[in-house]
C-alpha cells in the first residue's frame, strides 16, 4: 500500500537501519516523505537508505553525544530545508546489566536513562526551533509497554520509559500553541530481527500466549502508527501514547491461564 499521505514531509528517525524503525522509514517514504535514516552503524544506516530507495538517505548518529545529534539534525535541515517529523525511536538497555534493582548495575541506570530519555530531550530541543519556525511539526517518541507497568527485570529500561512517556505529554502542552504536536508509541512484543535472533521460540510462544489476540507483532504493525502519528490525520491528537502489544496490558493478568 502506497500513498501521499506524507507528502512534502521531511522526517528524521533515530534507530533507523533495522527493525521497527526501518519499516517506519519504508512505510513513510512510500508515502511521499523524505527520510533521514540515523543509526550509530553508519553502513547500516547507508545500506538500510539504499535498499529502501526514495527519498531516503542514511547518516551516521551517536544519540548519546549530543554533538553528533547537532550534526544529525543540521544534515536534514541542509537535505530537506527543515523538520516536519521527528521519530525518537532508539533506545533499549543491557539485558545482562538491567535486573531487578537490587542486582541492578548503576551505571547501567545511568546509560539506559541517557540514551532512552535523555536522548530524546536532546534530539527534540534541537529539532523544535525548526518545528516551530515553519508553524509546527510532529514528534513521535518510541517507547514500550514496559514503561506502562512493572516487571521482575529491567529496572532501568521501564523507568526510562515511563520518563518519555510523561515527556511526551510535557512537549505537547508546552509547545502545542506552537503547533508542535507530540505522541507515544509504545510496543509490546514485535518480531523484529533482534527478537528473532536472540529470543528462544518457547519464550516468544509464552509472550503470544498472554496477548489478547494470538499473534507477535510485525514492525510494520509499529511503522503504520508512526505513518498516523506523522500524518496530518492525527491533527487534532497530542500527548497521547498509543499502545500496540496485542492486547497484552488490556487484560487481567490470569486472563491467559484462563484462554482455551
Amino acid at each position: 500500500m502506497t500513498g501521499q499521505r506524507l507528502a512534502s514531509k521531511r522526517v528524521v528517525i533515530t534507530g533507523a537501519a533495522s527493525g521497527i524503525g526501518r519499516a517506519a522509514a519504508q512505510l513513510m517514504i512510500g508515502e511521499g516523505a523524505r527520510v533521514l535514516i540515523a543509526d550509530l552503524d553508519a553502513d547500516a544506516a547507508a545500506a538500510a537508505a539504499s535498499d529502501i530507495g526514495g527519498n531516503a538517505i542514511g547518516v551516521a548518529a551517536n544519540v548519546l553525544d549530543d554533538k553528533s545529534v547537532a550534526a544529525m539534525i543540521d544534515r536534514a535541515v541542509t537535505e530537506f530545508g527543515g523538520i516536519d517529523v521527528l521519530c525518537n525511536h532508539v533506545g533499549g538497555s543491557n539485558p545482562h546489566k538491567d535486573l531487578d534493582l537490587l542486582r541492578l548495575d548503576l551505571d547501567e541506570w545511568d546509560r539506559a536513562m541517557a540514551l532512552n530519555a535523555r536522548s530524546t530531550v536532546v534530539a527534540s530541543r534541537l529539532a523544535l526551533p525548526h518545528m516551530i519556525a515553519e508553524g509546527g511539526g510532529s514528534i513521535i517518541n518510541t517507547v514500550s509497554v514496559a514503561g506502562l507497568t512493572g516487571d521482575t527485570l529491567q529496572c532501568a529500561y521501564g523507568a526510562s520509559k515511563a520518563a518519555v512517556i510523561r515527556l511526551t505529554q510535557y512537549i505537547a502542552t508546552q509547545y502545542g500553541r506552537k503547533g508542535v504536536r507530540c505522541n507515544a508509541v509504545a510496543p509490546g512484543a514485535v518480531m523484529t530481527p533482534a527478537l528473532a535472533d536472540n529470543v528462544p521460540a518457547a519464550v516468544i510462544d509464552n509472550i503470544r500466549s498472554h496477548n489478547a489476540l494470538d499473534l507477535i507483532g510485525s514492525p510494520e504493525d509499529i511503522g503504520w502508527a508512526m505513518v498516523y502519528l506523522a500524518s496530518d490525520e492525527s491533527r487534532y491528537m497530542t500527548g497521547q501514547t498509543l499502545v500496540l502489544d496485542g492486547g497484552l496490558t488490556a487484560q487481567s493478568p490470569i486472563a491467559a491461564s484462563r484462554r482455551s
